[in-house]
């Protein structure tokens, strides 16, 4: 801003801004500035540092726990153990920043483990790394498409099938490490139990440490001052000595590899975003917040091609790891950032006493988390609610538990809650009529929804053989959803003609007016009533 003296002469002080308003703009300004600041700092502390103890305490739990499971996935996708470690890391750290649901965690996943195991398998790591760049754009777009919106269309009783058939699954594989092992294991599974449920009464510091934790440390040092021959978190697959670097894959440039991992990429994206929005769903419940599942798209994406840039496989949120979290006092994205930061710590520069966690410990807070997830109300609840209810909530379980997918489970609920939905609604129609005798003319009056559903019944509901002269159709009170209604009006209106009846159409509302007008030909000129 020039001052007076700088101006030319023939500038006078009527074409300048006065000093007083200068002075009032710049006050203003840095009101908003400081304003500002106080939103941006408030924002900050609460989505950071609002839990900083219970966050960092959380973080170490699930870190510990997410090590012989990352391990266990990347068998399972037919990798090298530091594939699934580095995108462990990678991914709870990416999501700490851009994820939509604070406090949840996201890393490797046995769900999108089995999806790439076959292209491994044919292919290799390199085309593995590729499909997960790929799943993580697939991602991003999503979330720009706004289709975690979507998940207004999940009921409550699909959630609720999820969320137990994932508790089942997750105790179902904790059965190996229980099986054709010694008493030892049994009874350190038992003692990592008690801890777990009695250590939150014990006075003073019951409730400052997460018991998870305590269970892990308590049962590592039993098990090497005893010296138990029992199973660790090192016979699991050898740990990384290095940090991750940035790996590009090594794949030709062509369509043909386009043709190769598209498949599996947009399987991957669909299943993670789906367990992710699931799981944020569930954590909103848990933590009475709410979330943004678009931002988790994309989050989900970004952290997916951090992850395949660092030589790490596709991951998604985990439901398990999550409940840990939130048990274990986590709240904000300080617990997921602590998580993948304390895994990579320790699986890199602590391996030598990380190896010697018993996996007993970690059985045990799987179970914890197994009972804790499912949702014991839900058997109470069988004889209250309505028989559709249950049954897409039960078949949801079913499929979940027997295809092991949890996408399939859900996708099966969502459809059998639709078509229970759309039977409902559809029994909701009722048409009436009166006649005047004198004139032969019945008015038939519509009301309700019609739609693929309700389209026989509208149909029925018409006599086509009585003797009359005009018939009048009062729809004020109905209204027309798709081609499948309109037809059957089409039809109703076309057989009356065909008996010689004058018919009169009337109290459309716009939209079904619109769709009608669309795709209804009873009222087309070029239709000719033989």
């Amino acid at each position: 801003m020039y001052s007076v003296c700088h101006l030319p002469q023939h500038f006078t002080p009527d074409n300048l801004i006065s000093n007083r308003q200068l002075h009032r703009t710049s006050a203003l300004l840095c009101c908003a500035i400081h304003c500002l600041e106080i939103l941006m700092l408030h924002s900050l502390k609460q989505t950071w540092f609002s839990n900083i103890r219970g966050d960092l305490l959380a973080g170490i739990v699930v870190a510990l726990a997410l090590i012989p499971e990352a391990i266990a996935f990347s068998i399972i996708a037919g990798v090298d153990p530091k594939v699934g470690l580095y995108a462990s890391f990678c991914i709870a750290v990416v999501i700490a920043f851009a994820g939509g649901r604070p406090g949840m965690i996201s890393a490797a996943t046995g769900a999108m483990a089995l999806l790439m195991a076959t292209l491994v398998k044919n292919h290799g790591l390199e085309y593995l790394l590729a499909a997960t760049l790929l799943c993580g754009v697939l991602q991003i777009i999503a979330g720009f498409l706004q289709l975690g919106s979507l998940m207004r269309f999940v009921s409550r009783s699909v959630v609720t099938g999820f969320v137990n058939a994932l508790a089942i699954l997750i105790f179902m594989a904790q059965l190996p490490e229980l099986t054709n092992v010694t008493w030892h294991v049994y009874a350190m599974t038992a003692a990592g139990l008690g801890i777990i449920y009695l250590f939150p009464y014990v006075p003073r510091i019951g409730r400052l440490i997460p018991s998870p934790l305590v269970c892990i440390l308590v049962l590592t040092g039993i098990a090497l001052y005893l010296g138990l021959d029992i199973r660790t978190v090192g016979d699991m697959g050898q740990l990384p000595d290095t940090l991750p670097v940035f790996l590009w894959p090594d794949v030709p440039l062509t369509f043909e590899t386009l043709t190769i991992i598209f498949p599996y990429a947009a399987a991957l994206s669909v299943v993670g975003l789906l367990e992710s929005m699931m799981t944020a769903t569930i954590v909103d419940e848990m933590t009475d917040t709410p979330s943004n599942k678009n931002r988790e798209c994309k989050g989900q994406g970004i952290a997916n091609i951090a992850s395949g840039l660092m030589g790490g496989m596709a991951g998604c949120a985990m439901i398990g790891q999550s409940v840990i979290n939130v048990k274990s006092g986590g709240r904000t994205r300080l617990s997921c950032l602590v998580a993948g930061v304390v895994l990579l710590l320790m699986v890199v520069f602590l391996s030598d006493w990380v190896s010697q966690i018993p996996m007993a410990a970690l059985v045990a807070v799987m179970i914890m988390v197994s009972i804790g997830t499912f949702r014991w109300e839900s058997l109470r609840n069988l004889k209250k609610y309505p028989l559709s209810t249950n049954l897409v909530m039960l078949v949801t379980v079913a499929v979940v538990v027997f295809t092991h997918n949890l996408a399939f489970g859900v996708l099966a609920g969502v459809l059998l809650a639709a078509m229970f939905f759309a039977n409902k609604v559809g029994h909701h129609m009722d048409i009436s009529s009166s006649l005047d005798d004198a004139a032969g003319h019945r008015t038939y009056e519509v009301i309700g929804q019609v739609f693929f559903s309700s389209a026989d019944k509208f149909v029925a509901d018409f006599d086509f053989k009585e003797a009359l002269s005009k018939v009048t159709i009062d729809l004020n009170r109905a209204h027309f959803w798709d081609i499948t209604a309109v037809a059957a009006l089409d039809k109703v209106v076309i057989k009356f003609r065909c008996e010689g009846v004058e018919v009169e159409v009337l109290g459309l509302n716009e939209a079904s007016s619109t769709i009608v007008d669309r795709f209804g030909v009873h009222d087309k000129p070029e239709v000719i009533v033989q």
